[in-house]
């Protein structure tokens, strides 16, 4: 939802730091791969006990993770191998985050099993309405937007990671956003898809 409705607000923060690769020829596959090794480095943090230093490098990799799709676009340097990056380091990051609570908060497993299940279902929705749909949009493919969409997951992993003495209940709203949004995506798709 913040991603498709609130990307105006930090639309010039967002072109003025990939402006700032492009004026030191760094690539937006680069910026994809920075973006990514932040982004695990957020679970690792986790681990070692720094879950302000976590939250924060997830925050940075997450900025970074928009980045380079305006590089990509400004430099006319798309592709595909580029999306499908994107999109893999994207579930690498949540997995990163949610293992290392998994690992700090054993009462919390179940629900944090539940959570990796609805991304599962919502992703396999969201990649397939991609791969099926003509896409109209300024994405490498057609993008359903949703009740819990990237940044939402930050702000949720985020919660998760700072308030981890109500990891349980963060988790369960969490999980809830995603199936919600699983819902979304594929009604969208039965009436994209249904002729």
């Amino acid at each position: 939802m913040l991603d498709t409705h609130g990307r105006k607000y930090v639309e010039p923060i967002i072109e003025s730091v990939a402006n700032g690769f492009i004026n030191r020829n760094i690539s937006a596959n680069k910026v994809t791969v920075l973006a990514f090794v932040l982004g695990i480095s957020s679970g690792i943090w986790m681990l070692m006990g720094a879950p302000l230093i976590a939250t924060a490098v997830l925050w940075i990799s997450g900025l970074l993770d928009a980045v380079d799709g305006a590089i990509a676009r400004k430099t006319g340097t798309s592709s595909s191998w580029g999306a499908l990056m994107d999109i893999t380091f994207d579930r690498i990051v949540e997995l990163s985050v949610i293992i290392s609570l998994a690992v700090l908060y054993p009462q919390a497993r179940l629900v944090l099993i539940m959570l990796t299940g609805s991304i599962i279902i919502s992703m396999t929705v969201f990649l397939t309405v991609g791969a099926l749909s003509k896409n109209t949009k300024n994405k490498a493919f057609y993008y359903q937007a949703g009740l819990a969409e990237r940044t939402e997951g930050f702000i949720m992993s985020s919660l998760m990671m700072l308030f981890s003495n109500h990891i349980i209940i963060i988790t369960i709203v969490y999980f809830l956003a995603i199936l919600f949004t699983a819902g979304q995506r594929l009604k969208e798709a039965y009436e994209l898809l249904k002729n």
